[in-house]
């Protein structure tokens, strides 16, 4: 399929070379593997050629294991951080009539991401749209934008919607701009470790990627125990991470500003969604934790970073840096 992308002259015009941080959020323009900004329709259009079927199937998983020195906060006390609030999901504004066959679970919305790392390799994770006004972000795991504490920001960072064996139906969305939370940038403290990307124009109709898939919702100060989320992502474990599969659980605390819930997936699913309310018949929900990591990953359980007014300041941060 010829992907089409188109990036709109705001995200040019706004774009600013250097890292910069706000009220616990960091930021960069997205690059290429050889340090260029990726600001204009030609770059973006070399970062989609990059990513050939073979670059695909060759890209690693992020392990999800939980690594050794990483910081989080024990003593924290289980409880939300202000009020619940809640980003409501979205539709897409056009027909997906080229997304044929949609199976039980499978959200058009969630997808896998491609990156290059500092050292020359390509990798891959899960990731999901979000609603937002702009209508332009994609959330992930932090692990999933930058390697953490004394580490860098991935390059050619490519989102695939609903990618299943080798087909991308919705064509192909790179990213303009990445954000973490700071702590996950500094410490790679596994309570941040979230991060959003904001979008150029693109996949097949050259289109916001919230106009083209529709986004999730999302939830935050929700508490710890839900009785029952919904987790989408592309494990190796399971598939061959060629395709989505699920699991469905009640969450818990699990240390620090941490939830955790019983699943099978591993490798492969990292920065994949948390769900709240999901439908499986429109493939939306209301995202309230992405995949980070696991104490021994295929144990059966893993955990992610609680969703509070973190990741709402994360959320609007974003989306303030969004172009309209």
């Amino acid at each position: 399929m010829a992907l089409a992308l188109v990036v709109t002259a705001p995200a040019v015009a706004e774009a600013k070379p250097n890292t910069a941080e706000r009220n616990g959020n960091t930021t960069t323009i997205a690059r290429t593997s050889d340090g260029r900004a990726i600001t204009n329709e030609a770059i973006a259009r070399e970062v989609a050629a990059f990513w050939t079927p073979e670059r695909m199937a060759n890209a690693v998983d992020l392990d999800i294991a939980k690594p050794v020195g990483v910081t989080e906060s024990p003593s924290r006390a289980p409880k939300p951080t202000g009020p619940a609030g809640s980003v409501a999901p979205m539709r897409p504004s056009v027909a997906s009539g080229a997304d044929v066959g949609i199976q039980l679970n499978e959200s058009a919305v969630v997808g896998k991401v491609y990156f290059t790392t500092p050292n020359g390799g390509t990798a891959q994770c899960s990731a999901s749209a979000v609603g937002s006004g702009k209508r332009r972000l994609v959330m992930t795991a932090g692990h999933c934008v930058h390697q953490g504490g004394g580490g860098q920001w991935y390059g050619n960072w490519q989102f695939v919607p609903r990618y299943r064996d080798g087909a991308r139906p919705f064509g192909t969305f790179v990213a303009y701009q990445l954000t973490a939370r700071t702590a996950w940038i500094n410490n790679s403290s596994q309570d941040e470790d979230m991060g959003i990307a904001i979008m150029h124009n693109g996949g097949s109709w050259g289109l916001k990627v919230v106009d083209t898939v529709g986004g999730h919702g999302m939830r935050w100060n929700w508490g710890y125990n839900v009785s029952l989320m919904t987790a989408l992502g592309y494990p190796s474990n399971l598939g061959g991470g060629e395709s989505q599969y699920y699991c469905q659980s009640g969450t818990w605390h699990a240390g620090g500003q941490q939830i955790r819930m019983w699943c099978n997936m591993t490798y492969g699913s990292s920065g994949g969604p948390w769900l709240q309310e999901y439908n499986d018949q429109n493939g939306l929900g209301f995202i309230n934790s992405v995949v980070s990591h696991g104490d021994n990953p295929g144990n059966g359980q893993f955990d992610g970073p609680y969703f509070d007014d973190d990741i709402k300041s994360l959320y609007d941060f974003a989306e303030g840096l969004s172009p309209a």
